[in-house]
């Protein structure tokens, strides 16, 4: 019955490495799950937020197992929560009641369109209108931005004052075991041991309860905690809770609004797709991907489905790629990640309790994996394909932003076309790209003055 669903054998795997990349993705992708109540516990209920997040990110990612049979887990994106929260919520909104129930009807109305334009092909016509170089680029580009969350995370590189980052203290017992987890990893890959990445997260984690328990790792507890219960009953505070009469009544700012959280969801997701994809071997002869309409329909369900239950936008993770480094190929391997979501539901002091320390090796791993698409750019030829492939490289992790990214690359690659008399090269799809990111500078530029 799998294989009829998932056709493993066309894409030469098994049960057994689906179900292991499957959980390998979980595991990456599980901090949100404590980061987005944090972040939008800022205005509302945390875990009325906890639950919308595991069965928004379980129903996104169940679309995306069987519609378009890919290994990509979707959840709620990160930025785009900080969005949500700081910027529209406790910024643009502050004086607004219960302002998050105007957020969620924006992410809704989001969502929508989206829905709309997978329909229409629209999404699908620019993600394969981006030249080959820039995919690889992206990708490239992605590898190190996660390497750099990933390190970030373990305390590896710290902010500095006066080099706005820096090397963090080898003091610090979070930055030893993620190096010590990053080895774990390596070892284990070197020896072909199925399901290294997930071991190594494990094994990492079990390190520091051992550590904990003989007095020596004292920052907080790495034990799951089930004294405080499940408190399942808290979604009732943030499912459907739209405010569609405000909407109406303040329709230009609530556009401006929407149009943001399109923006970024947008190019986020464009920029995730080509590099998990790059990375899985899924593009065609043509760089394209095959069924990239379901792939965005997924995601586009998932933002709906996510406003509706009460949280911010779903989108699909770069952090799928750490499932598809041991072995991820089909829609099984997301069907997996979503049922992982599910159990989080009466587990959720287990999968809180995993460290950031223990995820971070596997980030910086699979940064590594995708950082090799740098040797696939070509860059001894045309000029704009060459410079838009480095800003792309460049700018996702020093901007922090894989839509920045993007961003830069395609304005780069369309003005030098037009520079160098290659206009005949540039599609319509990528000027319409081009003119979406030049509005999007002007807007910028008017919030500034």
């Amino acid at each position: 019955m799998l294989e009829k669903i998932f056709k493993l054998k066309e894409h030469n795997t098994t049960v057994r490495t689906e179900i292991v990349a499957g959980a390998t993705t979980f595991l990456t992708m599980a901090y949100i799950l404590a980061v987005n109540p944090n972040i939008l516990g800022t205005v509302m209920n945390p875990n009325g937020v906890f639950v919308a997040t595991a069965l928004a990110s379980a129903i996104a990612t169940f679309v995306m197992a069987f519609l378009a049979n890919y290994p990509i887990g979707l959840s709620a994106g990160l930025g785009l929560n900080a969005y949500f929260a700081y910027t529209v919520c406790l910024g643009e909104l502050a004086d607004v009641e219960n302002a998050f129930t105007i957020a969620l009807t924006a992410v809704f109305a989001e969502g929508v369109i989206f829905i709309i334009l997978s329909f229409i092909k629209v999404r699908e016509k620019m993600i394969n209108s981006i030249p080959q170089n820039l995919k690889y680029g992206i990708s490239a580009g992605i590898g190190l931005f996660i390497a750099f969350i990933g390190m970030q995370d373990a305390g590896i590189i710290v902010s500095n004052e006066a080099t706005i980052v820096g090397l963090g203290d080898f003091s610090n017992l979070n930055m030893i075991l993620a190096i010590l987890g990053l080895f774990i990893i390596a070892v284990l890959v070197h020896y072909n041991v199925t399901g290294a990445v997930l071991i190594g997260i494990i094994v990492t984690w079990i390190i520091g309860m051992v550590l904990e328990a003989a007095g020596i790792y004292t920052d907080g507890s790495l034990f799951p905690d089930f004294s405080r219960g499940l408190q399942l009953g808290a979604i009732a505070d943030t499912a459907f809770k739209l405010n569609f009469g405000w909407a109406a009544s303040h329709i230009v700012q609530f556009l401006a609004i929407t149009f943001s959280f399109l923006y970024f969801d947008l190019f986020d997701t464009v920029g995730t797709v080509v590099a998990v994809a790059e990375k899985a071997n899924l593009l065609d002869d043509e760089g394209n991907l095959p069924r990239v309409g379901a792939v965005f329909l997924s995601d586009a369900v998932g933002t709906t489905c996510g406003a509706l239950l009460g949280t911010s936008t779903v989108t699909s993770f770069v952090e799928s790629s750490a499932g598809v480094a041991v072995g991820g190929r089909t829609g099984l391997t997301a069907f997996t990640t979503g049922c992982f979501f599910l159990v989080s539901l009466v587990l959720s002091p287990v999968f809180l309790a995993i460290p950031s320390f223990a995820t971070a090796p596997a980030l910086i791993y699979v940064g590594m994996l995708m950082l090799m698409s740098f040797g696939k750019i070509k860059f001894d030829g045309d000029i704009a394909d060459s410079i838009g492939a480095y800003l792309a490289i460049v700018m996702m992790p020093l901007a922090y932003s894989i839509a920045a990214g993007i961003m830069f690359s395609v304005i780069a690659w369309v003005i030098l076309k037009v520079c160098t008399k290659k206009v005949k090269d540039i599609s319509p799809v990528m000027w319409g790209i081009f003119a979406l990111f030049m509005l999007r500078i002007a807007a910028l530029i008017g919030n500034f003055q």
